[in-house]
């Protein structure tokens, strides 16, 4: 646990939280969380709670967009929004 280190942010009563290496810059995670809260934000026109428990695989899919292997994939939010909706028209 020493390599590793929690990154989180509190929105409206949530908290959304990371575990990364001690030496990945703190900023840059904060700045991740937000673009990965707004995303949510926009894709579940304002996010809540429940969006989050009964939505599961869809946030699972938005981190899937947004992050690869751990390490920040996309910052577009424009492209991650544009390819989960595309990804919602095939369901």
């Amino acid at each position: 646990m020493e390599n590793f280190k929690i990154i989180y942010r509190r929105y409206a009563g949530l908290y959304f939280c990371i575990c990364v290496d001690v030496t990945d810059n703190n900023l840059a995670y904060l700045e991740a969380i937000h673009n990965f809260v707004e995303v949510l934000n926009e894709y579940f026109h304002n996010v809540c709670e429940l969006d989050l428990v009964f939505n599961f695989y869809k946030v699972y899919t938005v981190v899937d967009e947004m992050f690869l292997a751990g390490e920040i994939r996309e910052t577009s939010q424009t492209k991650v929004l544009k390819q989960l909706l595309m990804l919602q028209s095939l369901e």
